[in-house]
């Protein structure tokens, strides 16, 4: 499965329900949307500063995370940021594709 970094912005709403329900009903809630679309909850940390909410998911692949990121988005408590994550090995198989390209005046 394909991992994912999501950072997340909580509108004012949307404070004012982690205030109700704690940070613990938000993973809640991630680990069953994640569970519905065959995805998993690896880690599920809040912070302060950029972001709110800094969450690590996998997925099956990229267009379950894209049904997620619009689902989440769509509720209007929260704005996210999705960084696709890709493991070492998967760096080397990238490494070892040749490229064709030129260089913009060059």
């Amino acid at each position: 499965m394909a991992k994912y970094l999501i950072q997340g912005s909580y509108t004012a709403e949307g404070l004012k329900g982690v205030l109700k329900e704690g940070g613990s009903g938000r993973v809640a809630a991630v680990e069953a949307a994640l569970k519905g679309l065959g995805g998993k909850l690896e880690s599920f940390y809040f912070g302060f500063g950029g972001s709110d909410v800094y969450v690590t998911v996998e997925c099956p692949d990229n267009v379950t995370m894209a049904a997620l990121s619009m689902g989440v988005s769509a509720t209007g408590t929260v704005a996210t940021t999705t960084i696709v994550l890709l493991t070492p090995q998967e760096i080397d198989e990238a490494a070892k594709k040749t490229l064709a390209f030129r260089a913009a005046g060059r």
